[in-house]
């Protein structure tokens, strides 16, 4: 017989505490699963600050800011269990029957609804389309960050980072703090890919090279990496011939971007969208399967953790809110000059007083308006200074009555002059 909650959360990170507190606040009976030992995701080895400015009006570390969450869950009667896989997620009628395994062997949980707080991964050399052998001293950003943060171990004396994304960045900046020599930061891109300030407080401050439309190409080293191979690329992001340098160095640091993990919900029958890799999704955060949610890193990668578990707030109210009703969805569309638009539906039929939505640019633009459309009448604008493809812009829109027609919702960008 099957343990039956209203809840089930899978993931323990910022996206999946906001969204267990929030269901637990609701009166939902909740349970929150987790595979380290540990609540906290990521942020158990983010010790810079900078976490919370939103939230709390506070400049926090990343284990401070999981410890409000975690501490205030303890006041809770969510159940919590760590170290343990889902494994299978069947959809048994108006349920989901989760498949658990830990320590103690295997189990099965039975939830009235479904919220995904899986978060992202990172992008490897190989998928940055790097050749060479399999040195040892070849990094992501995060795992260079573990071995410095958690194990307190050095991954390098000499390295070369290669991609300009926030974690890339902080990366940079800490190892130079232990000790290690930081050769440049390499960005194919023309412009660096982290917000700018982490561009100025983690680069500039500490005279961290910053080599932008340049990539890395080649590793060299058999046994362990002695340089990297550096080319030059074109307006295609194409390495040029007879640009290559080599860089000497005993590590690679890759910030090449983040993949949300989302292998449960296509289990599920859960409708992906290209644009973010994260399931599509309402302004609740209902994925198009009724009953499941998807929150945090998994939904979008976001830019603040602020906003991942304004996400998991969401989803963790709504879910345990649940019983099954149906839904009357408008499509959001956005133009070309937009990377993505989240949410990419709005449920008409539960509207709220405000909707929140997110959105980047496709490209760097000065001062900009975005506009929202309901059917051809706008009903939002707001202008902006500057728009800039890694940093993550949100927008409050209170559609009103606007949506009881057609229910088409488009977004567009026009230059001010």
């Amino acid at each position: 017989m099957a343990y039956r909650v209203d809840v089930a959360v899978i993931g323990g990170g910022p996206a999946g505490l906001a969204a267990a507190l929030s269901a637990s606040k609701e009166g939902a009976s909740v349970i929150l699963v987790e595979r380290e030992a540990r609540l906290g995701g990521i942020l158990k080895q983010c010790i810079h600050d900078g976490f919370g400015i939103v939230r709390y009006g506070e400049r926090l570390s990343g284990p401070e800011y999981a410890y409000r969450d975690t501490r205030e869950l303890e006041q809770t009667k969510t159940t919590v269990l760590l170290q343990t896989f889902v494994t299978r997620i069947d959809k048994t009628g108006s349920s989901f029957l989760l498949t658990l395994i830990s320590q103690d062997g295997v189990s099965q949980v039975e939830a009235g609804s479904l919220i995904l707080a899986t978060g992202c991964r990172e992008r490897t050399a190989k998928q940055a389309a790097i050749h060479g052998t399999r040195p040892a001293g070849v990094f992501t950003a995060g795992t260079a960050q573990y071995y410095t943060n958690i194990l307190g171990q050095m991954p390098t004396k000499r390295c070369v980072i290669l991609g300009s994304g926030d974690i890339g960045l902080i990366i940079a900046r800490r190892l130079t703090l232990e000790g290690a020599e930081v050769v440049g930061v390499y960005e194919a891109k023309p412009s660096p890919g982290g917000l700018l300030r982490n561009v100025v407080q983690c680069l500039d401050d500490f005279n961290i090279p910053l080599n932008l439309g340049q990539t890395v190409t080649r590793l060299v080293g058999s046994e362990r990496l002695k340089a990297v191979e550096v080319s030059r690329v074109d307006a295609d992001l194409n390495p040029i011939p007879g640009s290559e340098k080599l860089v000497k160095c005993d590590a690679l640091i890759v910030s090449v971007g983040l993949i949300p993990e989302n292998e449960l919900a296509e289990s599920l029958g859960v409708e992906l969208c290209p644009s973010t890799g994260g399931p599509l999704c309402d302004q609740n955060g209902m994925t198009m399967v009724d009953g499941v949610y998807s929150c945090g890193n998994a939904k979008h990668v976001s830019d603040l953790v602020d906003y991942v578990s304004e996400s998991g707030d969401i989803a963790g109210r709504n879910a345990a809110r649940f019983v099954g009703e149906n839904r009357r969805l408008a499509e959001v569309v956005a133009g070309p000059d937009f990377l993505y638009v989240v949410p990419q539906r709005i449920d008409i039929e539960n509207l709220k007083d405000e909707t929140v939505l997110f959105f980047r640019s496709s490209m760097v633009r000065e001062k900009t308006i975005v506009r929202l459309f309901s059917d051809d009448a706008e009903i939002f604008s707001k202008q902006f200074p500057q728009l800039r493809p890694p940093e993550m812009e949100r927008i409050v829109v209170n559609f009103g009555d606007n949506l009881r027609q057609k229910g088409k919702i488009t977004l567009k960008m026009e230059a001010v002059l």
